[in-house]
């Protein structure tokens, strides 16, 4: 999820080929619900991992998240 627009993360995701749709939050609503803004003027969302189930509810948080270990932390965790 990011702050920009639909188009700009559809223009994005479209540039890098994503298979995937990406999540906009451009009011900061959900980045403030789950940390990953500390107001609604913030230019970035936080790297923070929020794991939903099937059922659309929160199953994990990870609040610190490191690039480069994470990937393999969240597997294990799974």
């Amino acid at each position: 999820m990011s702050f920009d627009t639909l188009d700009d993360n559809r223009a994005f995701a479209e540039k890098f080929a994503f298979p995937y749709a990406l999540l906009s939050d451009p009011t900061r609503a959900l980045g403030l619900a789950c940390g990953a803004a500390d107001s609604a003027d913030a230019t970035h969302a936080k790297r923070v991992t929020v794991v939903l189930g099937p059922d659309g509810k929160v199953l994990q948080i990870h609040a610190k998240v490191d690039a480069k270990s994470h990937p393999a932390a969240l597997l294990a965790s799974l």
